[in-house]
């Protein structure tokens, strides 16, 4: 028996134990689900016991599976610790970043300076995600993830503010024009909103007010879109009223193509960070893009006015 099979059998058991199933575990390894199942019979088999209660239904960790699952735990977090531990004598950004971004956002003004890091050091290499979900950073294997709105939750994860963003309620002129212009919030009732959603749950707008405080309102859904540049296309084609982020349509305003509707309620300020898991070293991959993203927010890169020239 070669002595890979050993760890890639304990590998597809932690990593089944941790999902609850083959399926799943056959999803995040990148095998199928016969291999996981061959893996885990070996491994059983070496060992001499039954490490999962099996059913049709159901899959659970017999008592001496638990014992096992604990000590595999152990093991896997002293070979993080080494593995931080000689990656901080390495000062450039080396090896595979995992990073999860939020679609628009991400796509048009992270990536891009992603693409260049790669670029001055090729050594780095990238698996990029797009999503607005909420990721399980360490459960998912994330190296860093970029976020819009307020930090609920970050426990567990270290979080770096990047820059925020100023949102805007917009439509297109030809829409205005069919039903009119709202003066109040309370209006908002008698029109068609493009409004984003998360969990099947659709995002509330968030409006200054006059005392200069926020206030959140769930606008009447008549779309729901859950990527930005979706939104933005139902907005230009007159389908309704929109609360986007300027610097995803500031040109469209300036040409017209778009108007602020409820100026008075605008302006509101969301902040954009950047989250990675906490660890007694801070890898320098991590490290490196963290310090890159600050200093493009410091220099305007992230904000309405820059065009990409």
């Amino acid at each position: 028996m070669r002595k890979n099979d050993h760890f890639s059998g304990i590998i597809a058991f932690v990593m089944t134990a941790q999902l609850g199933s083959f399926t799943a575990a056959a999803e995040r390894l990148g095998l199928t689900k016969s291999a996981v199942g061959k893996s885990l019979n070996r491994l059983e088999e070496r060992l001499g016991l039954k490490l999962f209660q099996r059913s049709t239904r159901s899959l659970s960790l017999t008592p001496e599976g638990d014992v096992f699952l604990q000590s595999c735990q152990n093991a896997i977090a002293i070979l993080e610790q080494a593995e931080a531990g000689i990656a901080s004598h390495i000062t450039s950004p080396i090896g595979r970043l995992r990073i999860d971004l939020p679609a628009a956002f991400g796509r048009q003004r992270i990536l891009p300076i992603l693409l260049n890091i790669t670029k001055e050091y090729p050594e780095l290499t990238l698996s990029v995600s797009f999503s607005e979900r909420f990721v399980d950073v360490i459960e998912d294997g994330i190296d860093l993830v970029i976020r819009i709105g307020e930090l609920a939750d970050s426990s567990g994860l270290v979080a770096r503010r990047l820059t925020t963003q100023k949102l805007v309620i917009c439509a297109a002129p030809d829409y205005l024009q069919r039903r009119g212009i709202p003066t109040s919030s309370d209006e908002l009732n008698q029109h068609h909103c493009i409004v984003g959603f998360r969990r099947h749950q659709p995002f509330h707008w968030c409006l200054r007010t006059t005392n200069g405080n926020n206030k959140n309102i769930t606008p009447p859904p008549t779309y729901e879109l859950a990527d930005g540049d979706a939104m933005l296309t139902a907005v230009l084609a007159g389908c309704g009223l929109a609360q986007l982020p300027l610097w995803m349509v500031n040109r469209y305003l300036k040409s017209g193509e778009l108007k602020t509707v409820l100026p008075e309620y605008s302006g509101v300020e969301v902040p954009v960070s950047a989250l990675w898991p906490k660890s007694r070293q801070l890898l320098p991959k991590i490290r490196y893009v963290v310090d890159t993203l600050v200093a493009a927010a410091e220099n305007g890169l992230l904000d309405e006015s820059y065009t990409g020239s």
